[in-house]
């Protein structure tokens, strides 16, 4: 071969292998299917994600495998929710080695006091505030999940059950991929304007659906205590017989409580979570003779159907609720 096409033809293979290189997917780890879903529509194409805590999976009592280690070791951002909810971060951020950016979802977010949510619960008030005291967390390391095991902090780390909070992990993203990867940030931006547009449409649409439930039927119960900014955004009241982990156990008298407040209030429907025992939900059933009214999702999104998307977990909690308590 002529010494001149040899050199053109390896001229074209660098050149093919940098163009190759370039185009490579943005590799994201995100912490669990929520926020999976949320980078896959933010980053599009220009994303691989993979999810640590999968569909229908409880990030409560997770325990990262060795095979998750690397996955994060890998990675080119990890991105998380922050707020105490994934207590086994910390551990395994430096059993990876991962030394990129952690990119806490929630950021910017005013969080609700669990605390504060709890004597809301025990006094029979109406919702849930917020408390401004409780600021979002900053990039890189500082994610302040440094409890070990599975506790929470004082602040409910469920804020995607706000869809307004939604737009604001929306745009964390959105700014954490285009620092990761500014050659694409016009369609990061681009499918992130979408999203939001999406999210405002549908926030909208379930304010309206939920105001038309008689009032005194706006009572969620479900078995995990994890709808606390639903129910502030939404205008219900929200009792379950545990906290904001799914491994508690309520005592008796929390449980004698509960029935109580079932009683008194002519609550019409119990909620199942879909990752969570449905024992606790079917005592309180048998004990009050209030019927279970459906399945909701609130940690973690469906294995398939339509409330395997968050926008489409929405959709499909509302369909349940309005079903079950609208009349």
């Amino acid at each position: 071969m002529p010494k001149s096409l040899t050199l053109l033809l390896s001229a074209a293979a660098l050149t093919l292998s940098s163009t190759a290189r370039a185009e490579a997917p943005l590799e994201v780890v995100a912490s669990f299917s929520i926020l999976g879903d949320m980078v896959e529509n933010v980053g599009g194409e220009h994303v691989d994600v993979t999810t640590l805590v999968g569909p229908d999976g409880d990030a409560h009592v997770f325990s990262p495998s060795p095979i998750d280690a690397r996955a994060v070791g890998a990675a080119d951002l990890f991105i998380v929710n922050g707020l105490h909810f994934e207590g086994w971060l910390d551990r395994l951020v430096e059993a990876s080695g991962y030394a990129g950016p952690v990119v806490v979802a929630s950021r910017g977010i005013d969080a609700l006091s669990f605390d504060e949510e709890r004597t809301a619960h025990d006094h029979e008030g109406h919702g849930h505030r917020h408390d401004d005291s409780h600021a979002g967390h900053d990039h890189d390391h500082s994610h302040g999940d440094s409890h070990a095991g599975h506790d929470h902090g004082p602040e409910d780390p469920h804020a995607w059950q706000d869809l307004q909070n939604g737009k604001q992990y929306v745009k964390n993203i959105r700014d954490a991929l285009i620092e990761a990867d500014p050659a694409h940030a016009d369609d990061y931006r681009d499918n992130a304007a979408q999203y939001l547009d999406a999210i405002d449409s549908l926030d909208g649409e379930i304010h309206q659906r939920i105001s038309e439930i008689p009032k005194a039927n706006r009572v969620l119960i479900t078995n995990h205590d994890a709808f606390g900014y639903f129910a502030n955004a939404y205008g219900l009241d929200v009792l379950s017989p545990v906290g904001l982990s799914t491994a508690a156990q309520p005592s008796a008298a929390d449980m004698a409580k509960l029935i109580r407040q079932i009683q008194k209030r002519d609550v019409k429907a119990l909620f199942l979570e879909n990752m969570t025992n449905p024992a606790l939900l079917e005592q309180l059933s048998n004990e009050t003779g209030v019927a279970i009214g459906g399945t909701l999702y609130a940690g973690a999104l469906a294995s398939e159907g339509e409330a395997s998307t968050y926008l489409g977990m929405f959709k499909h909690n509302v369909d349940e609720l309005t079903q079950a308590l609208d009349n």
